[in-house]
């Protein structure tokens, strides 16, 4: 924890609450006709990582660090994949740029702190 990767990981997990939301490969995903064509795959992981692009510079403005975050995607009626979640401070990991301090839900899942406390401050600092 606490160490900056020199690349940025996609990963898939299966959203399936009996099975505990399993992580999956390419393969699994195509298995399970999660997806029609590895091409899905491929854009699912291009939205991903323009999602992070953008949010690692918007969080960057306001002094956090976007540790990780997760992201729901589905299809539209015509088929298009399309982001279907919210991203919130409960859908990412954030850090303090300078102290290094959590401001996101492990605050309240590992008992480290006051979470109201610290998705104020993230309100705040957007508010500017």
């Amino acid at each position: 924890e606490g160490k900056k990767l020199p690349f940025t990981i996609v990963e898939f997990y299966y959203k399936n609450d009996d099975l505990n939301d399993p992580l999956i490969n390419d393969d699994h995903a195509m298995i399970l006709n999660l997806v029609e064509k590895r091409e899905a795959l491929d854009k699912l992981r291009e939205y991903g990582l323009k999602i992070n692009d953008f949010l690692v510079k918007f969080f960057d403005k306001i002094g956090l660090i976007l540790v990780d975050f997760k992201v729901e995607f589905g299809k539209d009626k015509d088929g298009n994949i399309i982001l279907a979640d919210e991203i919130t401070p409960d859908s990412c990991r954030l850090w303090d740029k300078k102290t290094g301090k959590k401001m996101d839900k492990d605050l309240f899942r590992f008992d480290l702190g006051d979470i109201k406390e610290a998705y104020t401050e993230i309100l705040n600092r957007l508010k500017g």
